[in-house]
C-alpha cells in the first residue's frame, strides 16, 4: 500500500490509541474529584491505573491467540466497543468497587486494540516507512497526555468525573466508526500459539527488550502514575499548575515521540534508546534534588516528557525488525510489558509516595531504571555464535 493511502487509516488507528490512552490515564488526572465523590483518598484513585494496566498486560497475549484468526478492522473494533461498554459503566458507577470493575472491562478492550493496532499500523506501509507509522499509531498515546489527562484533569473540576468519563466514551465511538470505513482488510495471517509466543522469548534479545520496555515504565509511573499527587506533595501545586504541568509534560512528549523516528534513523535503535534511558535518569535525579519550588517541578517534567516518548516507537520498531513474520506476537508481549510497568509502577506509586514523600520517590524510581539500562544493554549483545561441529573422518567414524 502506497504511504498517503495508509495516511488516514494509520490517523484513525492513532485517534484509536488517543482514546485508549485517555481512557487508561485519565484518572491521573480525575484523582481528586473521584476522590471526594466516592470518598476515598486521593492515592488510593490512582489503583484505577493499575486495575486497567495489570487487566491489559494479562489479557494481550491471550486476545492474540484467542483473535489471531480474525480479520484486524474486526480485532480493532471489537476491542474499541469493549472499552466504551468499560467507559459508560465507569460513568455510572456507584461505588469505587463498582468502578474499578468498569476498568476491567474497559482494560479487556484495551488489551485487544493496542497491540493490534501497532500491528496493523507496521503491515500497511512499506518497510522503510515502520519506524514513522508507529511513532503516528503511538502518537495517539502520547497525544493523550498532551490533551486526554490535562483535558480531563480541568474537565473534572468543571463538569465531573462522570461527564468527563462519558466524554471519554463518545471518543471511543469515534474511533471506532472511523476504522470501520478508513481501514481496509488486513489479513491476519497464522494465528499464534502459545508455543510460538514461548519461541519468541528464546530469540536473541526479544526478552531483554522486553524487559527494557517493563522496567522502564515501571520506573516512570512510579510518579507519574501519581502524578497529581506528586506535585502537590513535593512542589506544592493546586489543580490549576497540575493540569497545567500535565500539559506541558504532554505537549512536549509529542515533539519526542515526533523525533523518535529521526533519531532512530540518525543513531539507529539502540542508541536511540540509551539517548532516552540517559534523559530519563536525569529527569529523575532533578526532581529529587532540585529544590521544592513550582518552577522547578513544570521545567523537570518539561524536560522529562522528551525522554519520556523517545523511547517507545523505537523499541517497537526494533521488534519488528528482529521478527517481522512474528510482529504480532513480540508487539501483544511489548504491550503487555507496557501496560505491566504502568501497573506496577502506579502500584509502587500509590504506596511509597505517603511513606516516603515527594522527594524520595523519584530516587527510588532510578532502580527500576537502572535494571532497565541493563537489560538493554544485554539486547545489544551480538547473538552467540555455536562452534562449528568438527568433520568426521573415516578413521574417526569407526572409533
Amino acid at each position: 500500500m502506497r504511504p498517503r493511502s495508509a495516511t488516514p487509516a494509520l490517523l484513525s488507528l492513532a485517534l484509536g490509541y488517543f482514546a485508549l490512552g485517555t481512557a487508561s490515564l485519565a484518572a491521573v488526572g480525575l484523582s481528586g474529584p473521584i476522590a471526594a465523590d466516592l470518598r476515598v483518598p486521593a492515592a488510593t484513585v490512582g489503583t484505577l491505573v493499575t486495575v486497567f494496566s495489570l487487566v491489559f498486560a494479562l489479557a494481550a497475549p491471550i486476545a492474540a491467540i484467542a483473535l489471531g484468526r480474525l480479520d484486524r478492522r474486526q480485532v480493532l473494533v471489537l476491542g474499541l466497543a469493549l472499552m466504551t461498554i468499560g467507559g459508560i459503566a465507569s460513568a455510572v458507577a456507584p461505588t469505587f468497587v463498582t468502578l474499578a470493575a468498569a476498568r476491567v472491562i474497559a482494560g479487556l478492550g484495551a488489551a485487544i486494540f493496542g497491540p493490534a493496532a501497532s500491528a496493523t499500523g507496521s503491515m500497511i506501509v512499506p518497510d522503510e516507512q515502520r519506524p514513522r507509522a508507529l511513532a503516528v499509531v503511538f502518537g495517539g498515546m502520547t497525544a493523550a497526555t498532551v490533551l486526554g489527562v490535562p483535558l480531563a484533569s480541568a474537565a473534572g473540576a468543571s463538569i465531573g468525573w462522570r461527564a468527563t468519563m462519558a466524554a471519554v466514551v463518545a471518543l471511543t465511538l469515534v474511533a471506532g466508526g472511523l476504522l470501520a470505513v478508513v481501514l481496509p482488510p488486513v489479513a491476519a495471517g497464522p494465528a499464534p500459539t502459545a508455543r510460538a509466543f514461548a519461541g519468541v522469548l528464546r530469540t536473541h534479545g526479544a526478552a531483554s527488550m522486553i524487559a527494557t520496555t517493563l522496567l522502564v515504565l515501571t520506573a516512570q509511573f512510579t510518579v507519574y502514575g501519581v502524578a497529581g499527587a506528586y506535585l502537590a506533595t513535593r512542589f506544592g501545586a493546586g489543580p490549576g499548575l497540575v493540569s497545567l504541568t500535565l500539559l506541558v509534560f504532554g505537549a512536549l512528549g509529542m515533539a519526542g515521540n515526533a523525533a523518535g523516528a529521526r533519531v532512530y534513523a540518525f543513531l539507529g535503535g539502540g542508541r536511540t534508546i540509551a539517548l532516552a534511558l540517559a534523559g530519563l535518569t536525569v529527569a529523575f535525579l532533578a526532581l529529587a534534588g532540585l529544590p521544592a519550588m513550582p518552577a522547578a517541578g513544570i521545567a523537570v517534567f518539561a524536560f522529562w516528557a522528551v525522554f519520556n516518548t523517545l523511547f517507545m516507537a523505537p523499541q517497537q520498531a526494533r521488534l519488528v525488525e528482529l521478527l517481522p513474520e512474528q510482529r504480532g506476537i513480540l508487539l501483544a508481549l511489548n504491550a503487555s510489558a507496557l501496560y505491566l510497568g504502568m501497573s506496577l509502577g502506579s502500584l509502587l506509586g500509590s504506596g511509597l509516595l505517603p511513606a516516603v514523600g515527594g522527594r524520595w520517590l523519584p530516587a527510588l524510581a532510578l532502580i527500576p531504571l537502572a535494571l532497565a539500562a541493563g537489560a538493554h544493554a544485554a539486547s545489544l549483545r551480538p547473538r552467540p555464535v555455536r562452534p562449528a561441529a568438527p568433520a568426521t573422518t573415516p578413521a574417526s567414524a569407526h572409533q
